[in-house]
């Protein structure tokens, strides 16, 4: 079964624009800014050696500083699939 934007968006339970998330490691909060559905390069294929893609979710965020607009300051993106962990290991949606 082929695998979807959609999919990864619902299992892996990333946030919405607007919504703001907390990194587990520092503790700052970031709300979340883009969202882009896009293509991550992965292992060729073992058999015939071609590339392959799967979907994935781009998110940029944006680091919430009282008395500062949005989007202006620091800002960050990654992407994220259904065979990696770095959303819940690095983030929690706080609202």
């Amino acid at each position: 079964m082929e695998e979807t934007h959609e999919e990864v968006e619902l299992k892996k339970r990333l946030p919405r624009v607007g919504q703001v998330v907390r990194s587990k490691k520092f503790g700052t909060l970031w709300r979340v800014m883009e969202k882009r559905e896009v293509w991550q390069h992965t292992a060729d294929d073992p058999e015939t050696g071609d590339p392959r893609m799967v979907p994935a979710i781009y998110l940029s965020y944006w680091k919430v500083r009282e008395g500062v607009l949005p989007g202006v300051g620091k800002m960050m993106g990654f992407v994220y699939t259904l065979h990696d962990t770095t959303f819940e290991t690095n983030w929690e949606i706080v609202q």
